[in-house]
């Protein structure tokens, strides 16, 4: 709450890196007795005349000459007290954090107090002269005191005996805000006129003026009159009204009494108190005096005009610039951090993970209402807006309370008294949830869904009509980031960041299923095998600790030894088993590191083949950006740049980057942009061979094509490649896929990692929000052609056998690494043998199931 002559927090004061102006080292105690013997008598004196006038029993002139004469004493003996104004020039005001998208758009401001510091050249005139009206008409001719009004208020202090009026210049509130407390007393006023000459003689009337409109309060955590016009009207100073500057000049006197939203009354004759010094000083004309004084109140509350609601991404730039600044520095410097966002794409990456947990959710049916209140009949719209404003903010889900419920309809409040009415149509579809495999049977009343009291979400269709709704009781997460640089372009980590603050996307540690198989053939592939080399996808067993590990395929079936392209696309557990058993752990776990993923989080078992480890969404688009880029090793980034409230930068990122040109025919009509100095950027490390990125890259295509992705093919792309992924009873769902200029992964899964239920593999749930998302994200980028890097030979391999065949028959061609175009089988041979059998069918949307 915010209260009359406010006091400005002190710790702003001083230039960052130094002791607030007041922190001075203490007087030894002997000086401070000294002080005290003068200082107090001097003040029991004029006590002492102050009852001595209310008693009648001498004259105010005495008074004032004696009071002088103590005065002066008293000012000597407080000189010591008081501070030295050098650090007075080197304040840095205080101004909000605030973050941007890469095209300026704001999506964040934080900061407890507002500050906005500007140049004296940058205050219109008028303005200044509504401030010289309300607070001190002679500030221009005195010398820093204004005798007139001083003596004014010692003559109150005289018959009151209390210090009840200021007569306070402009240059002795300056003073008073940087340097003192708020206490009215007659020594504080003392130091205060002391303060004040030496600003005078050390500042211009201009330098004192810029300080003043810069610091003062103006109430609701307001400071400097740039911030208070953002605060009341969203106008930049040139843009007030004579009105509106009256009322700013009105606020620091009084910056809650004289409040235009806490006190509208008084805050118009405060107002109009003001605009009439001003026409008696000619500040305004007749004309412009009436039509001030005469229009409406226009005051209404500051909400910071947030562009791109982006709020997983604007914490974690947050926490990154309180970790580089330090928490104080962070929230007052009016730091401007620009992000690596793409605003379209993030929009497109909530609207895309929204859609998939709502859709999720309308399979697996209604939880019931988030809360339900007694005795709502009885409740004013009030006590409920009251209620409903404790409700946590989720985009397109408005909250409301059900007022009335019969069998054909519902009537719901959703605050401000505004209603909705729900027919059987709008909740049809809630089924109630039983369990994550069983719903109950379909409403056949309203009230078979919801009741008077029930605190309940609704949706808009795009037809406008209204549904019942919930907020998932899935989670889920969706990153996508730029393979050349590892730019973080868009990042949603839950449904709404008001509902749950926890980031999935960075932050939620989980199994990759079948998404990690990728990293392991790379591995395979720099052991010396090829995509034609058959790997063994046949039972296998091993001692544990429990009795006996036997992984198992989705369909519990057996293809015999097939080739590595086959056992990718289709996404066959025990083939890949095999596969690391044959070539050991140890060098797939070594390998795999090279992707950036920690050592710790890859399993010392053959478990890691199935993806038993622990990653992070972001953690694993890293991974495939490998892939996407041609084998270079990129680090994600957020923060492309900050800025000071003057707009000079003070960091600017310097990504290592893939070499982009190496691996992508320029496009066709596809003119890119990059951040300055991009071309003179470092390369990023070569985490692999760009051959074995090539052949990943080509199987990853054909898992679209072919294999347990198939959904994929509506965007009607040749140049998207990814992996499906599913862990132990469908606890995460996983799709990793990426286009040359954009690497995304989508996940999703339960908190408490509870299963998500029958039919949710990485083919259902994950991947329907990626294929949503890259549709959009995608819209406007040509095909990207890969180039096939050098030191590849193209072998016609049999599709039984693997090896090197003349026959155009059963068949295909196989890009394999110069120096194993004779071994395509690898070092450790798996020969075809009549006992292979045609793969049986299966159920697609089960081929890519961890066990």
């Amino acid at each position: 709450m915010d209260h009359d002559n406010h006091a400005p927090d002190r710790r702003a004061s001083a230039a960052p890196g130094t002791a607030p102006a007041r922190a001075q080292r203490p007087p030894s105690a002997s000086r401070i007795g000294r002080r005290r013997q003068t200082v107090g008598p001097v003040l029991g004196i004029l006590d002492w005349l102050a009852r001595l006038v209310k008693a009648g029993l001498a004259m105010p002139f005495d008074l004032a000459l004696i009071a002088a004469i103590a005065a002066a004493v008293v000012m000597q003996a407080l000189a010591s007290e008081v501070p030295p104004i050098e650090a007075l020039t080197e304040v840095k005001f205080e101004e909000p954090l605030r973050i941007f998208a890469a095209n300026g758009a704001l999506m964040g401001e934080f900061g407890v107090q507002r500050r906005r510091a500007v140049a004296i050249e940058e205050i219109p005139p008028q303005l200044i002269e509504a401030f010289i009206a309300a607070e001190d008409q002679r500030f221009f001719t005195h010398d820093g005191i204004d005798a007139i009004g001083l003596t004014r208020a010692a003559l109150s202090v005289a018959k009151s005996g209390e210090a009840t009026q200021g007569g306070s210049t402009i240059t002795m509130q300056v003073a008073r805000n940087f340097f003192l407390a708020r206490e009215k007393t007659i020594k504080r006023k003392l130091i205060e006129i002391m303060l004040a000459w030496k600003l005078e003689a050390r500042l211009s009337k201009q330098e004192i003026l810029s300080l003043y409109l810069n610091k003062i309060f103006f109430g609701h955590r307001a400071y400097g009159v740039a911030a208070a016009a953002e605060f009341y009207y969203q106008k930049s100073l040139d843009e007030l009204t004579v009105a509106e500057m009256a009322m700013l000049a009105g606020l620091p006197k009084a910056p809650s009494a004289n409040n235009p939203l806490a006190n509208p009354e008084r805050a118009l004759e405060r107002r109009d108190y003001i605009l009439e010094r001003m026409h008696a000083f000619g500040y305004i004309d007749d004309t412009d005096f009436l039509l001030a004084s005469t229009a409406p109140l226009s005051a209404k509350r500051y909400m910071p005009a947030i562009e791109l609601r982006a709020d997983y991404l604007a914490e974690m730039a947050r926490q990154a610039v309180v970790e580089r600044y330090g928490e104080e520095d962070a929230y007052r410097l009016g730091l401007r951090v620009y992000t690596t966002v793409d605003a379209r794409l993030q929009r497109a990456a909530d609207a895309a993970l929204r859609q998939g947990l709502r859709a999720y959710n309308q399979r697996h049916g209604y939880h019931g209402p988030e809360a339900r209140i007694e005795h709502v009949a009885a409740k004013t719209f009030e006590a409920l807006d009251a209620l409903l404003a404790e409700r946590p903010r989720v985009p397109g889900l408005p909250v409301g309370i059900v007022l009335s419920a019969s069998a054909a309809h519902a009537e719901v409040y959703l605050g401000q008294g505004e209603t909705r009415d729900l027919g059987l149509a709008q909740v049809k579809w809630a089924r109630r949830f039983l369990n994550e495999n069983a719903r109950g049977r379909a409403p056949r009343r309203v009230t078979d869904a919801v009741a008077v009291g029930d605190v309940i979400r609704l949706r808009e269709t795009e037809d406008g009509d209204w549904r019942l709704a919930q907020v998932p009781k899935v989670s889920g997460a969706l990153v996508a980031l730029a393979p050349e640089d590892g730019a973080i372009r868009a990042l949603s980590g839950g449904y709404a960041f008001d509902w749950s603050k926890f980031n999935r996307a960075v932050d939620a540690r989980r199994q990759p299923g079948s998404t990690f198989k990728p990293f392991v053939y790379a591995a395979a592939l720099d052991k010396g095998y090829t995509p034609a080399s058959l790997v063994e996808d046949e039972p296998f067993e091993l001692p544990s600790a429990g009795g006996m590990w036997r992984p198992q395929n989705a369909d519990g079936k057996f293809m015999g030894p097939i080739r590595i392209r086959v056992a990718l696309t289709k996404s066959r557990n025990l083939a890949v088993v095999n596969l690391v058993d044959r070539m050991s752990v140890d060098h797939a776990r070594e390998y795999i590191q090279h992707f950036g993923f920690a050592p710790e989080t890859i399993p010392k078992d053959l478990s890691m083949a199935l993806g038993s480890g622990s990653v992070t969404p972001l953690e694993l688009a890293r991974g495939f950006a490998v892939f996407a880029n041609g084998g270079y090793r990129v680090q994600p980034y957020l923060i492309e740049r900050i800025e000071d409230a003057q707009g000079q930068p003070l960091f600017e990122a310097q990504p290592l980057r893939a070499c982009m040109s190496c691996w992508v025919d320029a496009e066709a009509n596809a003119a890119r942009v990059l951040p300055m100095g991009a071309e003179e950027s470092a390369r990023a490390p070569l985490a692999i061979d760009p051959r074995i990125a090539y052949n990943i890259d080509s199987m990853l295509k054909d898992v679209i094509q072919a294999g347990t992705a198939t959904r994929a093919r509506r965007l009607k792309r040749a140049d998207i490649a990814g992996k499906t992924g599913t862990t132990n009873e469908s606890r995460d769902s996983w799709f990793a896929g990426y286009q040359p200029r954009l690497a995304a992964v989508a996940w999703v899964g339960r908190d408490d990692n509870s299963p998500l239920g029958r039919g949710e593999w990485g083919g259902t749930a994950a991947l329907g929000i990626w294929i949503d998302f890259m549709e959009e994200a995608l819209a406007d980028l040509p095909v990207a052609i890969i180039k096939r890097p050098e030191g590849m030979v193209p072998v016609r391999i049999g599709l039984h056998s693997g090896e090197a065949t003349p026959s155009r028959s059963d068949s295909r061609i196989e890009y394999i690494r110069d120096e194993y175009r004779l071994m395509t089988l690898g070092p450790d041979p798996v020969r075809y043998s009549k006992r292979a059998q045609t793969p049986p069918r299966t159920a697609p949307r089960m081929l890519d199931e961890l066990f």
